[in-house]
């Protein structure tokens, strides 16, 4: 009540000397109750309190202003003030109903919304954002409400996997509160609402569900074939329980090296194990839904293969010992290790001796180190080459397994020569010819010119035997060869089988005359009788002679290869024959001149030949 609004300002053109002319009076004409107005001020003030803007928001208040102090004769003017009433938050938001339904399947995913719930506020802009939350429940880990930013509606979401088969339906108790609050209107709280939402949840078909999420299995590797390994248990979560079937993804056992039992999901080998080779296995067990067979499930199955003492110890490597001539009794040769592929608990621990025949060896003994290695030693002096190169020493070699495993490995023991600092310098057999004189270089050198000659030689060889050879290659089988050979003769002229000479008749002779087509002839010619066929055998030289003789004398046969009708010169014209053709005499000595008595038609001929005649003269 009276706060202020707005001030108003009329103006008055009359002179102030005209008295109280000037002096303006306001009033509010219309506006009322809502607003008042100082008369003298013009200022503007509500006339009520507690104006609701949600009631009405918008007020048009007519101003009148009076000169002359508002006494009889002055004169006015009016103005119409819109005022608009902003919004505070002086209302609280108001669920649309009290209670919401909704349903979801038990399959759906994480995060999908579900359902939507609407809080109104009278409010507007900032004052009427709103703030979901789930304040009770049985359901308030597995659901989630978000507010939309456009809508102002709460989004119901899923946070955890639902399950029918557990509980059916979950009952939750939904908050919307003001974000923006203004504390002078705090006392008209609360300014938020609630509602209930009920969730029903549906049964849906889904997939068998293992009773392990992954399985680790063990075997050793000598189990036998259609040994149980191990078993895998899954079920239908349905309330249907659909029978379940269990079978390998062969993309990950590509040797089919495990089975698996179709009814109650134990695994076997199918194929020998070795550890050694392939320590472990993983493979996908698949548990498909009987009753359909789109439900399905997979879980990983690690198998372990467990040791067995199968292998026996042998030398780490071929080992190659070298023993000094001038070398000393008790003096170490080499130091040798073994491996075992094996993998015991404990640890390799190795067992060396000689062969039985070998204990009372007079040249070398065997020692045991700490470290599980093993040491020959010299037993005397004096070794030579001369006496012998090489000496071979079998040695046994055993593990601590269960049984325990042995193998013999040899050892190669090198007599050499050695300098005084125990360096070994040569173990060849060229010692034996030093005493003559030639060292090591020289015979190296010696062999390397025996091996330089016969590249040459060969060199040589293959050069001369490459000019030798010709350039043209005379093979029966060469494909540049285009002469072709026929065996075969003919009959030569009285060969007459291989072509038959009737084709040579004239089948049109032979049925009479043929009349021409171009003229029609001014004399009548008897048809002539065609010749008999002449029989296979003839003489084709007399046959050709008959048939050439015919033609020529047959007025009515036609020319082949042209026919040209003269129709106004020739033979029966009475200018006679022009062709110079039957003239036995040359141009140069014809005379012309009678061309001129022939008529007008030859007039313009006379004269071209005339001056041909001329011109020849001059």
């Amino acid at each position: 009540l009276g706060t202020f609004v707005t001030k108003v300002t009329a103006t008055d053109a009359d002179d102030p000397v005209y008295g109280n002319s000037a002096k303006l009076v306001y009033s509010i004409l219309e506006g009322q109750p809502y607003f008042s107005i100082e008369p003298h001020t013009a200022i503007i003030k509500t006339a009520l309190p507690n104006m609701d803007r949600e009631a009405k928001e918008e007020y048009f208040v007519v101003i009148q202003a009076k000169d002359m102090g508002g006494h009889m004769g002055g004169l006015s003017g009016t103005t119409t003030v819109t005022i608009t009433l902003t919004d505070v938050n002086d209302n609280p938001p108001k669920f649309a109903q009290s209670l919401y339904h909704f349903s979801v399947m038990e399959d759906v995913a994480l995060g999908e919304p579900i359902g939507r719930v609407k809080a109104n506020d009278l409010d507007i802009g900032e004052n009427a954002k709103s703030s979901y939350d789930i304040i009770e429940g049985d359901g308030m880990d597995l659901f989630e409400i978000t507010t939309d930013a456009q809508t102002q509606d709460g989004i119901i979401r899923v946070r955890k996997p639902l399950d029918f088969e557990t509980k059916k339906s979950y009952t939750l108790k939904v908050e919307a509160a003001n974000i923006h609050i203004d504390p002078r209107f705090i006392s008209g709280g609360p300014f938020k609402d609630t509602a209930t939402v009920k969730i029903v949840v549906e049964d849906a078909d889904e997939p068998p569900v293992f009773s392990s999420p992954t399985y680790l299995l063990e075997v050793h590797e000598n189990a036998a074939i259609n040994s149980v390994i191990g078993q895998v248990t899954a079920h239908d979560p349905d309330v249907s329980s659909s029978p379940i079937r269990f079978s390998i993804d062969r993309h990950t056992d590509l040797e089919r090296q495990f089975n698996i039992n179709a009814e109650d999901g134990k695994i076997t080998l199918a194929t020998p194990l070795d550890r050694e080779t392939n320590m472990w296995h993983n493979i996908t067990i698949v548990a498909t839904e009987t009753r359909n067979h789109s439900q399905v499930s997979r879980v990983p199955v690690v198998i372990k293969v467990l040791d067995v003492n199968d292998n026996a110890p042998e030398f780490a490597s071929e080992h190659e010992a070298f023993l000094c001539e001038n070398g000393k009794p008790g003096q170490v040769i080499q130091i040798v290790s073994a491996v075992d592929k094996d993998d015991p608990k404990n640890g390799h621990y190795f067992l060396y001796s000689l062969l039985p025949e070998m204990v009372n060896n007079p040249n070398f003994t065997i020692k045991k180190n700490e470290d599980n290695t093993l040491s020959i030693l010299a037993k005397h002096s004096g070794f030579s080459r001369q006496k012998q190169e090489v000496y071979l020493l079998p040695i046994i070699i055993s593990d601590s397994g269960n049984p325990p495993m042995s193998s013999t490995s040899t050892l190669t023991i090198r007599v050499c020569g050695c300098s005084s600092e125990g360096i070994v310098q040569s173990c060849n057999v060229e010692a034996y010819v030093l005493p003559i004189g030639l060292s090591m270089g020289a015979l190296i050198a010696i062999l390397a010119c025996i091996i330089l000659l016969l590249v040459i030689v060969v060199l040589f060889v293959t050069l001369r035997r490459h000019k030798n050879e010709p350039l043209i290659i005379k093979d029966d089988e060469d494909v540049r060869e285009n002469i072709i050979r026929y065996d075969d003769e003919g009959g030569g002229e009285e060969d007459t089988e291989a072509f038959d000479i009737a084709t040579l008749q004239n089948p049109d002779g032979i049925n009479g005359f043929l009349p021409r087509k171009d003229i029609k002839p001014d004399l009548q010619f008897m048809p002539r009788q065609g010749l008999a066929p002449v029989p296979n055998g003839v003489d084709v030289d007399e046959f050709i002679n008959v048939r050439l003789h015919e033609a020529d004398n047959d007025p009515t046969a036609p020319p082949y290869d042209s026919i040209q009708i003269y129709g106004y010169e020739g033979r029966g014209s009475a200018a006679g024959s022009l062709s110079s053709l039957e003239s036995s005499a040359s141009d140069s000595d014809q005379n012309f001149d009678y061309l001129s008595e022939w008529g007008p038609r030859f007039k313009r001929l006379g004269e071209l030949y005339s001056v041909g005649e001329s011109d020849k003269e001059t």
